[in-house]
């Protein structure tokens, strides 16, 4: 009977250990993930949704994507009656909240495109944040009259 209970605290013990080192569940989750492409080489923008399910802020540290040269985070930020773009470094994702990045605000400036974008199709993004998670989203790409995914 001894030799059962060992096995029995064994197994409980094995058990309990296994949920602690399998990978914590992604707190990050990318959405409405769309692009407006723009005639010729003009820089095309990237708009997302992030949402931070954790009790902690997070920073959207880059973004990486192989259909572009360059990928770069940006806000619009206004200046009485205009308005400029900056390049950021970071954005905030607040804690279990969403940072949104929509025209007239946070935006990705993407340049040097390899190749033609195509209406209708979709690019992979990858968005890495501050704590080392990387996530990434298919972006549906839009037309130059696009406001919104």
């Amino acid at each position: 009977m001894k030799a059962s209970m060992k096995t029995v605290l064994f197994a409980v013990l094995c058990g309990g250990a296994v949920p602690a080192l399998a990978a914590p569940p992604n707190v990050l989750m990318v959405s409405n993930c769309w692009i407006r492409t723009l005639p010729g080489n003009l820089p095309s923008g990237g708009y997302f949704s992030v949402m931070n399910m954790s009790d902690d802020p997070i920073d959207l540290t880059g973004i990486k994507t192989d259909a572009f040269g360059m990928a770069m985070l940006h806000e619009t930020r206004a200046k009485g009656s205009t308005s400029t773009m900056a390049m950021v470094k970071k954005a905030t994702v607040p804690a279990n909240g969403t940072l949104a990045f929509a025209p007239g605000g946070y935006h990705v400036m993407l340049e040097q495109p390899k190749q033609p974008l195509q209406i209708g199709t979709t690019v992979p993004l990858t968005f890495t944040f501050g704590d080392g998670e990387q996530v990434t989203a298919q972006c549906a790409v839009k037309g130059p009259d696009a406001m919104s995914d």
